[in-house]
């Protein structure tokens, strides 16, 4: 069941932006926070560019958007950037110039196609009857698939906003409208949950009593339905374990719209459908038809042998796949407590070909579909769940061209590909399988042998051409012209850098172990800039390649360390305060005496007024174990004993070392840096933050958060009393209720 939001309360506006800009933080360029921030400034001065049909702001719309596009597809700064800025262009606030001289291209033409899709609703009369036309308008419209990405975010955020408003006519309308359009779209997409979430709304505002009595239904026994597949999977993953099956097994609850349709077709009720929740067990089996076909007989055996069958419920396509290719077994068997449950086993080639293929559930339960759209739509989703670089960089150049010519080639077999027109021999050899496509070295065209980048004719028969030593090039990338392609050329060229950047670190490594150095990854970070690499992995893969030598990079190392100990700012009056002394001088004299914060030298031997520095490496504060070494310039810095460069100081310069020690009381503050591991739960920020806020030993002078997979990690740079302080404060942060670990770092890095 899906969750409400509100696009009505001014107040949760500022909370719901900052939410979106922590979310996009990692995806976002240098100034990009200062623009997002003047366009939002913009739209509070001018009440968020109007409101839409249902009287919704349309800035908070934007920004609601914007965090579904997050939640449901991927943080992308593209995407995001065009929806908060589609309704200020469109107002007339800001021209599309202005987006393209701040944003670039890219944020520019999204904005323009968002404005173009807007102009169609206003002109266009939507109807069910028109639907196959209005969705191909739509598609040509969009132009980028992105836009399609974005209109199924902002549907879906609206109706997740239309509970209970007034006019009853306009949401049913525009609930239908969301699933005959978006929903089939979203699936074909493969955004399965925001296709589901649009089904379920749907249902819920065109007849809120069927909605409610299934949801009432589906609640009071979740729990027991719950533990009743748990009980049921138990036994099953037993049995198959013990048949040597390797396998994943798992139970779900079919959506409030499926269940409805169940009990529409079935004329039933939800306590009499067979397969109110489906136990799925897909089996790891090499994929030869014989083996595949062999162990989902073997687990069909051992199931049944557990739990009655019913002959009537059984369905075999394993021996005789469906017309689609589709390939499954499927059973209903009489489980405990008199229940019928349903049992799906496939392998997981069977399960790929099931969730991507032409067996997509919209299909073979009747739906009507049109190959090129569907050829197209299933291409997208490929790159959407394989791209490691986010759907916006890998989709940006991939248009809505299915209804352009098309090139129909043959295999030696007689099996017939669709491609663009402009296609090359890389492209097919892609489009028949990833695998070819990387080991391609050309083709035989009509029993001529051809180059890679050889144009294909329609009617052309083509054998490709393969070598096991063959690896995907950049120049590839040149040549190929078909989306699926082009996301595997880039995935592929990205695992190879990958692998070379991590052959590089752990042959760095190896020689700073060889020289008893342990490198602290801050310092290393600013050496990679420093000489001249965009990026860590690209410093890497040059020490792999040996472009880079190793021995100079260890040099550059050490010298940099040494020069920032001796170029660290000179502590200033402002953060160390001297203090009265508690103790005589030496010479008895109390009238003048005084203790500094720090004591250099050793008992009886103590020099005062010298001029100190604390070590950018390892950051100390009062009460933490130091020790001085005094610099070729004469000056002292100041490091912790247990500073990652510690070791190699003592080892090299023994002779200036000297002893130093803090002395007295403080009441000044020192900069500490923590690192903060959590879950990333609304108000969580909030929560520790406001600890610091708190405590009269400490203040928050910066703050960094980045998220992934529900975690994030924070460096939080704080004004701190001590060290006494400091792991006090450590202590009332780790009881923060979602926050996993808390920790004292050299630096943010």
């Amino acid at each position: 069941m899906s969750e409400q939001i509100s696009l009505s309360d001014p107040a949760a506006l500022p909370s719901r932006t900052l939410e979106l800009v922590r979310r996009l933080r990692p995806m976002l360029e240098p100034g990009d926070i200062g623009k997002f921030r003047q366009a939002l400034a913009e739209a509070a001065d001018t009440d968020g560019f109007g409101k839409n049909v249902f009287g919704f702001s349309r800035h908070a719309m934007a920004v609601e958007t914007a965090l579904t596009l997050c939640r449901y597809v991927a943080p992308d700064r593209t995407m995001s950037a065009a929806v908060l800025l589609e309704a200020p262009v469109h107002a007339g606030h800001v021209s599309v110039d202005d987006v393209r001289a701040m944003w670039g291209d890219d944020v520019a033409e999204s904005v323009q196609r968002l404005i173009k899709v807007s102009s169609l609703y206003e002109r266009h009369n939507i109807g069910k009857n028109e639907d196959a036309n209005f969705r191909r308008l739509l598609l040509a419209f969009a132009e980028d698939i992105r836009v399609i990405i974005i209109m199924i975010a902002s549907r879906l955020t609206l109706m997740k906003a239309i509970n209970h408003h007034p006019d009853t006519d306009m949401v049913t309308t525009f609930s239908n409208e969301s699933g005959y359009l978006y929903a089939p779209l979203a699936h074909r997409l493969g955004l399965y949950a925001m296709k589901s979430e649009l089904e379920d709304m749907t249902l819920k505002y065109t007849d809120r009593e069927t909605y409610t009595s299934i949801a009432r239904q589906l609640n009071e026994t979740k729990v027991k339905r719950d533990a009743y597949i748990a009980a049921f999977i138990a036994p099953v993953r037993k049995r198959l374990e013990s048949l040597g099956l390797k396998f994943e097994i798992k139970g779900r609850t079919k959506s409030i719209y499926s269940i409805w349709n169940k009990i529409k077709a079935q004329k039933t009720d939800v306590g009499h459908i067979y397969d109110l929740f489906a136990i799925r067990v897909i089996l790891d089996t090499a994929p030869t038809r014989d083996q595949e076909k062999t162990d989902c007989w073997v687990a069909y055996s051992a199931i049944t042998d557990m739990y009655r069958p019913n002959p009537a419920r059984m369905k075999d396509w394993v021996s005789i796949p469906k017309s689609n290719g589709y390939e499954s077994l499927h059973i209903t068997v009489y489980g405990p407590e008199d229940r019928w449950v349903e049992v799906q086993i496939r392998t997981r080639r069977m399960d790929e070909v099931a969730e991507k293929g032409l067996a997509a559930h919209w299909k073979y339960k009747g739906g009507t579909s049109e190959q090129g759209l569907d050829a197209w739509m299933r291409n997208v989703r490929d790159i959407l769940e394989t791209a490691d670089s986010g759907p916006s960089e890998l989709m940006k150049n991939m248009k809505l061209d299915v209804y352009n010519k098309e090139v129909f080639v043959f295999t030696p077999k007689g099996d017939l590909y669709r491609l663009p027109l402009g296609a090359s021999v890389l492209d097919l050899a892609f489009s028949i399988h990833s695998g070819l496509g990387c080991k391609c070295v050309g083709a035989r065209v009509n029993g001529r042998n051809v180059k890679l980048n050889h144009k294909l004719h329609s009617g052309d028969t083509v054998e490709i051409l393969t070598s096991s030593t063959q690896m995907p090039k950049r120049d590839w990338l040149n040549i190929v012209v078909t989306g699926k392609a082009r996301s595997k050329i880039r995935a592929t060229l990205k695992e190879q850098e990958h692998r070379a950047a991590e052959l590089g670190k752990e042959l760095l490594q190896r020689r700073f172990k060889n020289r008893k150095i342990e490198p602290d990854e801050a310092v290393m970070g600013r050496l990679i800039k420093k000489m001249g690499y965009k990026t860590a992995s690209d410093f890497y893969n040059r020490l792999a390649d040996n472009t880079l030598d190793v021995s100079t990079v260890l040099d550059a190392y050490i010298a940099l360390v040494e020069k920032e100990n001796e170029t660290a700012p000179t502590v200033s009056a402002d953060e160390f305060r001297l203090m009265p002394s508690t103790e005589n001088e030496a010479d008895g004299d109390r009238s003048g005496a005084r203790s500094e914060v720090l004591e250099i030298g050793g008992p009886g031997n103590k020099v005062r007024g010298l001029n100190y520095k604390l070590s950018k490496c390892c950051n100390p504060i009062h009460g933490d174990k130091v020790f001085g070494f005094i610099s070729s310039e004469g000056v002292i810095k100041v490091h912790r004993c247990d500073c990652p460069n510690a070791a190699n100081i003592r080892q090299r310069y023994p002779d200036r070392i000297i002893e130093t020690r803090w002395s007295g009381s403080f009441d000044g503050q020192m900069a500490a840096t923590l690192r903060i591991l959590g879950y990333d739960d609304i108000g969580i920020v909030t929560n520790f933050t406001s600890i610091i806020s708190k405590e009269r030993n400490a203040s928050l002078r910066s703050i960094s958060i980045d998220s992934h997979d529900g975690l994030f990690q924070g460096f939080v740079v704080v004004g701190i009393s001590g060290k006494e302080a400091l792991n006090s404060l450590i202590k009332k942060i780790k009881t923060v209720k979602g926050v996993k670990d808390v920790t004292r770092v050299d630096s943010a890095g």
